[in-house]
C-alpha cells in the first residue's frame, strides 16, 4: 500500500472500512471503519518485536490530521526509550478501582481471612459498619478512582468532605428502613481510618507498593466519656418502670436495666446465653466479646434481673420480639425508654457503660477492678483458665450496682456480704 500525506482531504474522502497511510510518521493511520468516524492509528513495534496498535482518537475536536500526527511521533519517541502505550493503556482501563478493592475487602473479612491485631476475625457487629462506611462515605467520594491513582492528597481531600458533609444524607436500607447519613469530624476520621486498613490490604494481594493513608493527619475523635448525673439516674429508674405500665417488650426493659447495673457493652447482653451463665457462682463467661474470651462477676441485683426472664428455646437471654434471633430493635426500644425519661439525646446505651465506670471510680475501686468489671482489654488474657470470678469482685459488683439501683429508685436493693478469705 502507498503512503502518502495525511490531510483533511484524505480523511473525508475515505470510504466505509478504507484506511490510509502517513509518508510522514511511519506507522501512523487514518481508518474509516462501518461509520461515519474516522479513526487515528498508530502501528509500532515493541523492543521485544510484538506487533501493538494504539488508538490515538477520532476525527474532530481535539484530533485533527496534524494534532494526531503529532501525538504519534511524541508517542514513538517513547516507543524507542522502552514503553509500550497499548498495553499501558490497555492495563488503567482494566485497572481495579477503589470500590472493586472495597469489595473484595469485605468479602476476604466475611471469610475470616482478615485478621485484626490480636489475630481474630472481625466481628460480624464490625463488618456492618464496614460496609455502611464504604457503601456510604468511600464509594460515592472515590470509589471510581483506579487503587493506583489514589494519592495522600485524595485521601486527605476525601477526609475534608466528609467532615464537610458532602456524603451526608437519607440511604434506604431495607425494604422499610432507613439510615440517616452525617458527616462530621469523628465520621471523616474513622473512615479514613477504615481506608488505612483497606489499603494495608491492597498492599498485601500487591495491587500497590505504598499506602496512601500513611501520613495523613487526622482530626481528633472528640469522643466524649459521657455519664450520668444523679437526675439522669432517676429519670432512667422512672422511665423504666412506666415502660412496664406501657407494656414496651419486657425483654429490652430487663436489657437497659441489666445493663446499667453491670457496664456491660450492649452488644455483649443482647447475645448473652443461658449456657455462659451461672447463677449459682454469680459469673458469666463470655467466649466471644470485643477483647476475646472474658469471665464476668455478676452482681446479685444483675442475678435477680436474669431470673426475672423466661428462658426461650433459642438459649438468648434476652429474646427478640419475633424470631429466633438478637434483639435488632434494641435501639427503637430503648429511643421508647429514653424517650418517657425525657433524657437527653447523647443519651446512649453505651453512655450507661461509661456511667458504671465513672460510678465505680467514685467509690473508690482501682482501674484493674473496674477493667474486670466491664471487661476491658487485658483482663481477658489473665482470665483464661478462671471459671468463676472471686470474692473481691463478686463484693465490688454488688457495691456499684447497689449504687446504681439506689440512684434510679429501684428500692433496697440486695445487700448480701460476701464472705472474703482471711488473711494469713
Amino acid at each position: 500500500m502507498t503512503a502518502e500525506r495525511i490531510g483533511l482531504e484524505k480523511v473525508r474522502d475515505l470510504k466505509p472500512g478504507q484506511e490510509v497511510w502517513d509518508s510522514v510518521v511511519p506507522g501512523f493511520i487514518a481508518r474509516r471503519q462501518k461509520g461515519e468516524s474516522v479513526a487515528y492509528v498508530l502501528m509500532y513495534r515493541t523492543r521485544e518485536g510484538r506487533r501493538r496498535r494504539y488508538t490515538i482518537g477520532r476525527h474532530g475536536a481535539p484530533w485533527t490530521p496534524d494534532s494526531a500526527r503529532k501525538e504519534a511521533q511524541r508517542l514513538l519517541g517513547e516507543i524507542v526509550k522502552g514503553a509500550d502505550p497499548a498495553s499501558e493503556k490497555r492495563e488503567a482501563r482494566e485497572a481495579v478501582t477503589v470500590a472493586e478493592l472495597c469489595d473484595s475487602y469485605l468479602a476476604h473479612a466475611e471469610a475470616g481471612r482478615l485478621l485484626t491485631r490480636r489475630g481474630n476475625a472481625k466481628k460480624a457487629s464490625t463488618l456492618i459498619i464496614d460496609r455502611g462506611r464504604i457503601e456510604r462515605h468511600v464509594k460515592p467520594l472515590i470509589g471510581r478512582m483506579p487503587v493506583l491513582a489514589i494519592e495522600r492528597r485524595d485521601i486527605e481531600r476525601f477526609m475534608h468532605s466528609v467532615a464537610e458533609g458532602k456524603t451526608a444524607g437519607h440511604t434506604k436500607t431495607k425494604p422499610r428502613g432507613l439510615a440517616r447519613v452525617r458527616g462530621g469530624k469523628g465520621t471523616a476520621t474513622r473512615a479514613v481510618g477504615l481506608l488505612g486498613g483497606i489499603f494495608t490490604y491492597a498492599v498485601r494481594q500487591g495491587l500497590r507498593t505504598d499506602n496512601p493513608v500513611h501520613g495523613v493527619v487526622r482530626f481528633a475523635d472528640g469522643r466524649r466519656e459521657r455519664r450520668l448525673s444523679d437526675d439522669e439516674y432517676s429519670a432512667l429508674g422512672a422511665a423504666l418502670r412506666q415502660a412496664e405500665v406501657d407494656g414496651i417488650w419486657p425483654a429490652a426493659i430487663a436489657a437497659t436495666r441489666f445493663l446499667a447495673l453491670t457496664g456491660w457493652r450492649s452488644g455483649e447482653a443482647l447475645a448473652l446465653r443461658w449456657s455462659e451463665i451461672d447463677l449459682g457462682r454469680r459469673t458469666a463467661r463470655l467466649a466471644d466479646t470485643k477483647t476475646g474470651l472474658s469471665v464476668r462477676p455478676l452482681s446479685n441485683a444483675a442475678c435477680d434481673v436474669l431470673r426475672s426472664l423466661p428462658r426461650m428455646a433459642n438459649d438468648l437471654a434476652f429474646p427478640a420480639t419475633r424470631g429466633d434471633g438478637r434483639m435488632t430493635g434494641f435501639p427503637n426500644l430503648w429511643a421508647r425508654i429514653a424517650k418517657l425519661g425525657s433524657l437527653p439525646a447523647d443519651v446512649t446505651p453505651h453512655v450507661l457503660r461509661h456511667s458504671f465506670a465513672s460510678l465505680s471510680g467514685d467509690l473508690g475501686y482501682s482501674e484493674p477492678t473496674i477493667a474486670a468489671l466491664v471487661g476491658h482489654k487485658g483482663r481477658s488474657i489473665t482470665s483464661r483458665y478462671v471459671h468463676s470470678a472471686d470474692a473481691v469482685l463478686l463484693a465490688a459488683a454488688d457495691a456499684v450496682a447497689n449504687r446504681t439501683a439506689e440512684l434510679m429508685g429501684d428500692g433496697n436493693p440486695a445487700t448480701d456480704v460476701v464472705p472474703l478469705r482471711a488473711a494469713r
